[in-house]
C-alpha cells in the first residue's frame, strides 16, 4: 500500500476552504492508502503568531480534523515539533538544495510581498523542511493544488540530489492533483482565508442564524444587479459552494432558476445555508463531544507522535549510516 503524506498549518478553526480543498479529501485517502496527517507548527513559525495562542490553535485543529473524519486509527496523526527528526532531515537537505532552486520558489516571491517586514530564513527553507516532513516518512504520493506542485518538485530534486550523493533512501515522491472547486472567499475576489476575513469557519455551522450572517453578504454573480437580471451560475461562486455540497436537484434548480430568473440570489443562499447544515451536522456533535474531553486531542497527539518518531528513527538509522556518522557500536 503507498503511502500519503500531508501537512497543515496550525491556524486554529478551519474554515470551509480548508474542509473543500484538503481534509474532505484526506477523510477520502483513508480507504485507499496509508495515510499521514500532520498538523506543521514548526512552519506557522515563518510568519508573525502570538504564542499564547499557539497551544489552542493546534487542539482546535486536531478537534476540527477528528470530527470531520480524520481516524486516529487508520491514520497517523502528529504534531511535526513533536517529533525532532523533521528538522534533523531539514539540515542534512540543505547540504543537497541549490540557493537558485530556493529563490525560484514562487511562494517564496509572493509570501515576501505579503510580510516585507519580516522576510525570514525560514521562509526561505520552507520548501525544504516541507521535503523533509514527506520523505521522513518515505512518502511516494502528496495531496496538493497547482499552487503546491513547484515544492514536489523541489523535494523529488531533492531526494534524487541525496541518493546520488550518498545512496538509495528515499524514494521521489509524485504530487496528488484531484479536481477540488476553485473556491474563492465571501467577497468573491480572493482564495478563502482567515487572514483576509472572507471565510466560513467550520463553526458557523453550529446554527442557522450565524451561517445566514455570513452567507447573506456572500458575493454572487456580478450581472444580477437585480432580481430580475438573469445569471450564469457558472461564474457564481455561491454556485461553487452548491457543486461542492447540495445535490443534483438543488443544482438543476439553481441553474434553471438563475438563467431565467426565476429565482433570487436570496433563495439561492437560503438553498444553500439548508445544505451546508445538513452536511455538517454529525460534524458539530463530534466536535462538541472532542471539545468537552480534551484528553482526546492529547492522547490522539501523543499516540501520533510516538508512532510517527519509531518511523522517523528508522529513517534516519539509515541516513546517518550513509553519510558515515559515527554512532557507538
Amino acid at each position: 500500500m503507498k503511502t500519503v503524506f500531508s501537512g497543515i498549518q496550525p491556524s486554529g478553526e478551519l474554515h470551509l476552504g480548508n474542509y473543500l480543498g484538503a481534509v474532505r479529501n484526506w477523510v477520502r485517502l483513508q480507504d485507499e492508502y496509508r495515510c499521514i496527517f500532520c498538523v506543521v507548527d514548526y512552519h506557522a513559525l515563518t510568519q508573525d503568531y502570538d504564542p499564547k495562542e499557539m497551544a489552542k490553535r493546534v487542539c482546535d485543529m486536531v478537534a476540527d480534523l477528528l470530527a470531520l473524519g480524520i481516524d486516529p486509527d487508520r491514520s497517523l496523526l502528529f504534531l511535526q515539533s513533536m517529533v525532532p527528526e523533521h528538522t534533523e532531515l531539514c539540515w542534512v537537505f540543505n547540504n543537497v538544495t541549490g540557493h537558485g532552486d530556493l529563490e525560484r520558489m514562487t511562494q517564496f516571491k509572493d509570501k515576501s510581498a505579503t510580510q516585507p517586514e519580516n522576510v525570514n530564513v525560514g521562509l526561505f527553507e520552507y520548501p525544504v523542511l516541507q521535503a523533509a516532513d514527506i520523505l521522513l516518512y518515505k512518502a511516494q504520493l502528496v495531496p496538493v493544488g497547482q499552487d503546491q506542485v513547484q515544492h514536489i518538485e523541489l523535494a523529488r530534486r531533492i531526494a534524487r540530489s541525496f541518493n546520488h550523493r550518498w545512496g538509495k533512501v528515499f524514494p521521489e515522491c509524485e504530487p496528488m492533483l484531484t479536481n477540488l472547486p476553485k473556491l474563492l472567499g465571501l467577497d468573491g475576489k480572493a482564495k478563502m482565508s482567515k487572514s483576509l476575513g472572507n471565510h466560513i469557519p467550520l463553526s458557523a455551522f453550529a446554527a442557522e442564524k450565524p451561517l445566514w450572517k455570513l452567507l447573506r453578504g456572500a458575493v454572487t454573480d456580478p450581472q444580477r444587479v437585480n432580481r430580475e437580471d438573469k445569471g450564469d451560475p457558472d461564474v457564481c461562486n455561491v454556485f461553487t459552494m452548491h457543486k461542492a455540497l447540495s445535490t443534483e436537484e438543488d443544482l438543476a434548480w439553481v441553474r434553471e432558476g438563475c438563467t431565467t430568473a426565476g429565482i433570487g440570489c436570496v433563495d439561492c443562499k437560503q438553498r444553500l445555508s439548508g445544505r451546508m447544515l445538513e452536511h455538517f451536522r454529525a460534524y458539530v456533535e463530534r466536535r462538541a463531544a472532542i471539545v468537552a474531553d480534551p484528553s482526546i486531542v492529547q492522547k490522539v497527539l501523543e499516540a501520533g507522535a510516538a508512532k510517527a518518531r519509531a518511523l522517523a528513527q528508522r529513517t534516519m538509522t539509515e541516513v546517518h549510516a550513509k553519510l558515515g556518522l559515527w554512532r557507538s557500536p
